[in-house]
């Protein structure tokens, strides 16, 4: 993940690579930690949610230790390139993040919960990097699917924004938007902590705590 070419700003969709129709490489159809289906269709009473929040390998394994979390996946959402690969979205030109796909029980963990465990587990402030890994498609991002996850996601920015500011921080960088295609990345990017347990891990929070959600914490 330290290798990434840095680009500093996100090409317009007429910019962005063509992109092809199908995905180019295969996915595994189980979560290798959970042993849930690692792509849907997916049970009904179940809940998407997606987050960019650095590196992809640390943040998925960050949500899949989760009670209430039934699949975790990584991925490429927010650009305009369609089914792009890694290499194409390390150099910057379809404007995806790096993000996981979450898929959870609501009777069991709340959007609220899970917002919280994405603000305390990176660094909101720093725009278009976490830490040393530099480039676009480490942005932070909320990609909501429901309208009540719009209003929890920018809830929750507001307060910790606000908490933030009183430990010295800057301005949150999120984007908090629509969520549009999510593309599965590469076999060998699903569940890496797992298959590479001492592997890199980028996750580095602010130390400060949200003060939105109940239940959880990034530290749990």
């Amino acid at each position: 993940m330290l290798f990434s070419r840095f680009t500093r700003a996100l090409p317009t969709p007429g910019e962005a690579l063509p992109g092809r129709p199908d995905r180019g490489y295969p996915v595994p159809t189980r979560h290798a930690v959970l042993g849930t289906p690692l792509q849907g269709p997916f049970p009904e009473h179940l809940e998407t949610a997606v987050f960019g929040l650095g590196c992809f390998w640390g943040a998925e394994r960050a949500f899949w230790q989760i009670p209430g979390v039934w699949s975790t996946a990584v991925g490429y959402a927010g650009g305009s390139t369609p089914n792009p690969t890694y290499e194409e979205v390390c150099g910057g030109r379809t404007g995806h993040a790096e993000v996981v796909q979450v898929m959870f029980d609501p009777r069991q963990v709340s959007y609220a919960d899970l917002l919280r465990v994405f603000w305390e587990s990176h660094d909101p402030t720093q725009g278009f990097r976490q830490g040393n890994d530099v480039g676009t498609q480490y942005r932070s991002a909320v990609y909501w699917t429901t309208e009540a996850q719009r209003v929890a996601a920018e809830r929750s920015r507001a307060a910790y924004q606000e908490e933030l500011g009183r430990h010295g921080h800057g301005a949150i960088t999120t984007e908090v938007l629509p969520a549009g295609p999510f593309y599965y990345a590469e076999d060998y990017h699903q569940q890496y902590l797992h298959k590479v347990p001492n592997g890199y891990c980028g996750l580095g929070g602010t130390g400060v705590a949200c003060p939105v959600g109940t239940g959880i914490s990034a530290a749990d």
